[in-house]
């Protein structure tokens, strides 16, 4: 099977015989981190075009398709856009909180990229609680959401931060139990473990039913969590204008919005690893000839392509359903997905101790 890990070691090599150990150190955090922006950019540009394109297949129109090939360069004239422009700070703010705001939601996306197995070997930092890790980091962005409401001094603002805070709260715990679920199943909290116990065959597979309850419920609670619609409360355009970041403007206002679309690629990234394999390829059983073709294809390839694949499902809900309203919203979480999600837990502890997964 294709893989990275010899980029990365032979860039580690080189570092560290021209550099001292330390020098050769804080080069490949400079390089990590140059990469890690490089990514977001990209990812911003590549998401929010994929949206537009699936949006307009949904609706039966072209979508973009003035500003380069069919469009392509669009979100590029967007960000140029949104960077030329003013930056505002309400006159009440508090402008430290207020220009705080989107720096924390944007930092904890970008923590979260740590344990994300991208390709085989290729891995930022495998934590042997990768699992516990990514659920710890992504509860800080809601932080982020409530600064921005609060310190705005405006009270469509706040009401979309408080929104924001009491939804994203509530799908976390659905979220949670269908990870545990995944976790009892594997047995590790470890990303790569979570990884290679899955060469036999993907956990939505072979974990049976509760690996599949767990799938649904995890695809439902993440797109709550990123306020997407039908679960887009906090930014409702018709009762809050545009929710928690009514007040930002510029670039601000784009760390936002490119906050969103990075969370949906992070939690999609997560949802590929723990149900669909992350970066290992398709194998059936003792299928030798079958698996050996599928590894031919790169690991890389493998992750990016299930990543997005889960990426065009939470797009076509949104361009499906219709928004609920808050407390239609709260009732789906209290309701029917937390009992579902317990009881779905006690279902995979059984199996996982049985052993009668596959």
């Amino acid at each position: 099977m294709f893989s990275l890990n010899s980029i990365a070691a032979f860039v580690d090599a080189w570092l560290n015989s021209t550099f001292s150990p330390a020098t050769a150190l804080a080069f490949q955090f400079i390089i990590i981190g140059l990469l890690a922006i490089s990514l977001f950019a990209v990812l911003g540009l590549v998401l929010v075009l994929m949206e537009r394109k699936v949006s307009a297949y949904m609706q039966i129109r072209l979508g973009p398709n003035r500003v380069g090939p069919k469009g392509s360069l669009q979100t590029v004239a967007d960000t140029l856009k949104l960077v030329s422009k003013e930056g505002l700070t309400p006159a009440g703010a508090d402008k430290f909180l207020f220009n705080l705001a989107p720096f924390i939601v944007m930092i904890a996306a970008m923590m979260l990229l740590a344990p994300i197995a991208f390709a085989r070997d290729f891995q930022l930092w495998d934590i042997n609680i990768g699992v516990l890790y990514i659920t710890s980091v992504s509860s800080m962005a809601v932080i982020g959401i409530l600064i921005a409401g609060w310190s705005s001094n405006n009270k469509y603002s706040l009401l979309g931060a408080m929104r924001s805070g009491a939804q994203i709260v509530s799908y976390e715990l659905s979220a949670g139990l269908s990870v545990i679920t995944i976790v009892l199943l594997a047995g590790s909290l470890s990303i790569s473990e979570i990884i290679h116990s899955q060469a036999d065959g993907w956990w939505i597979f072979k974990g049976h039913i509760p690996a599949l309850i767990s799938f649904v419920i995890f695809i439902i609670a993440v797109t709550a969590e990123t306020n997407r619609a039908p679960f887009d409360l906090a930014e409702a355009e018709s009762e809050l204008t545009a929710g928690f970041h009514t007040e930002y403007s510029g670039m601000k206002f784009a760390l936002f919005f490119l906050a969103e679309y990075i969370n949906i690629f992070i939690v999609c990234a997560i949802g590929s690893i723990l149900f669909l394999g992350g970066w290992m390829p398709f194998h059936i059983g003792n299928w030798a000839a079958f698996n050996h073709i599928m590894d031919y294809i790169p690991s890389s390839l493998w992750f990016f392509g299930k990543t997005f694949f889960l990426i065009f499902v939470i797009m076509w809900f949104r361009w499906t359903f219709p928004r609920l309203r808050i407390d239609q919203l709260l009732n789906l979480e209290w309701k029917y997905l937390l009992p579902i999600g317990m009881i779905n837990l006690l279902l995979a502890a059984a199996v996982a101790i049985g052993g009668w997964h596959f």
